[in-house]
């Protein structure tokens, strides 16, 4: 389950490009004063600098796609020698939180990364680390200031959505009348609404589609069963169904198969592990997930670093590191599959 606010910014992947790849596209008609603005320009990379110390912060890991989160900025952490990581328990209580993002400031770290349990009553929080100079990579859910962060992190759930609707588009663009349903996360949600409303804009694109129901469930294993029950009961026939969480699709597939439905194609959402390994034996209705990756959290690992080492990100020409960065959502299916198996989460 992936809770954020979308953001429109700059497509940027968790390994960064070197400086040299810059460099290498140069020509013989550069003058030799660009030559060395670009040659000096600082940009993130692998070789040891300043030692950093980044504080994290997030909500309780009680969910896949959550616990990802903590193992990828663990494990991003440790690649850095020049990175020590100072990471607290998590916790989904705001009053907790704060407490814990208040020891970090007060520890001094050089940078904080923090993806809040609740980004609006975490705000002040984020105010008062900046205020203290501590500069603040906020990952995912936003804060409701963008005085409270340095820069943000974050995927598209409106992207997602509409990768969703395009994928099922094109499978179904040669058949009449087509019927799609639609199984999505926890309705209070404003990521729900986007990833709704990005599906929803895609499917305009092809005028045979109707989307003939949508159910909303909570992101659990046992509510995506319950619900997808009761759409199975509903509809006797269709021909597509997008469901916004791989977690909650592990019971959406029970449900499936309890029916013995196999008369349409699945697409999940996230990036599960489970769901990737049902893509590839490819015996099943889940032919393809939209991803909210959870590598988010090494990315905003590489940018505290970046940060704290006053350095840009390799591959781009400022100076600075950016003030948005929106991550991607692709499809993943059988013809892809096996290149993000390594970052499917459990």
């Amino acid at each position: 389950m992936s809770h954020t606010t979308s953001r429109r910014g700059l497509l940027f992947g968790t390994a960064a490009v070197s400086a040299g790849a810059l460099l290498t596209a140069c020509t013989s008609n550069d003058t030799e004063d660009d030559k060395t603005a670009t040659d000096n320009r600082p940009a993130a990379d692998d070789k040891p600098g300043k030692h950093v110390t980044i504080g994290f912060a997030g909500p309780q890991a009680d969910h896949g796609w959550l616990n990802a989160i903590n193992d990828n900025a663990e494990g991003r952490a440790k690649k850095y020698a020049d990175v020590s990581l100072e990471i607290t328990e998590g916790s989904n209580d705001t009053a907790q939180q704060i407490g814990q993002i208040e020891t970090l400031i007060n520890k001094k770290v050089d940078v904080l990364v923090v993806l809040p349990a609740d980004g609006k009553a975490l705000t002040q929080v984020g105010l008062k680390a900046m205020r203290a100079g501590i500069p603040v990579v906020n990952l995912d859910r936003v804060f409701d200031s963008a005085q409270a962060y340095r820069c943000w992190i974050g995927g598209d759930n409106y992207g997602m959505g509409l990768n969703a609707g395009r994928y099922i588009g094109e499978k179904l663009k040669d058949k009449p009348n087509a019927r799609v349903v639609e199984l999505a996360g926890l309705d209070n949600l404003e990521l729900t609404k986007q990833r709704t409303q990005g599906f929803d804009d895609a499917l305009k694109n092809y005028p045979n589609i109707k989307k003939v129901a949508r159910q909303a469930a909570e992101f659990t294993v046992e509510s995506g069963q319950a619900k997808m029950a009761q759409l199975l009961q509903a509809q006797s026939k269709f021909d597509a169904l997008w469901n916004h969480d791989d977690d909650q699709g592990v019971g959406a597939l029970r449900a499936v198969q309890q029916a013995g439905r196999d008369d349409f194609l699945m697409v999940g959402g996230a990036g599960a592990l489970s769901a990737f390994q049902a893509i590839k034996q490819d015996d099943g209705v889940l032919k393809a997930t939209v991803l909210y990756p959870p590598t988010m959290a090494a990315s905003a690992i590489d940018l505290a670093r970046a940060i704290g080492q006053g350095k840009g990100v390799g591959g781009l020409a400022e100076f600075e590191i950016p003030a948005s960065v929106t991550l991607y959502s692709a499809v993943v299916d059988k013809s892809n599959v096996d290149q993000y198996l390594s970052t499917g989460f459990r």
